[in-house]
């Protein structure tokens, strides 16, 4: 599969613009979490780019690749925790946008966990990642050969 096209070199200032944004949500977001979130929003989009790029990144970091695995399957899973339950639901919920949005329960669990900034700042988080995702896909970003 060829790559269509380099956003960075067709708009390097709206490239650089989503850029300023995933540097907020990695100086505000715990950084496993945001590893997590990153991942699942990315399995479920289909982005092979990134799903190579956040497991290898997780990997040198140091995370498990049991857990890194797992976040496919992460409802059936025993290798994450309530916090990172809360989260990967929420991914699930904003990338999923369904006709009603996110549920409730969804929200609401999240909602008891972290406070406003951090739930902003989690959903932040989230919506980057769907940029990012809906850059590569669409114009075929190919993770780097393996070696």
């Amino acid at each position: 599969m060829t790559q269509r096209m380099d956003l960075s070199a067709a708009t390097p200032e709206g490239f650089r613009a989503v850029l300023g944004l995933d540097k907020y949500v990695r100086a505000n977001v715990d950084p496993t979490l945001l590893t997590l979130i990153k991942l699942r929003a990315s399995v479920t989009n289909g982005c092979a780019f990134c799903v190579d790029m956040h497991t290898t990144d997780a990997l040198a970091d140091g995370e498990n690749g049991r857990r890194l695995f797992a976040v496919a399957t992460w409802r059936e899973s025993p290798f994450f925790t309530d916090d990172e339950r809360a989260a990967l639901a929420l991914t699930d919920a904003v990338t999923e946008l369904g006709q009603d949005g996110v549920p409730d329960d969804v929200w609401d669990k999240a909602a008891a966990i972290w406070n406003e900034k951090q739930l902003a700042d989690l959903l932040l988080a989230i919506c980057t990642i769907n940029v990012w995702n809906r850059i590569a896909v669409p114009t075929r970003k190919q993770p780097p050969a393996l070696v």
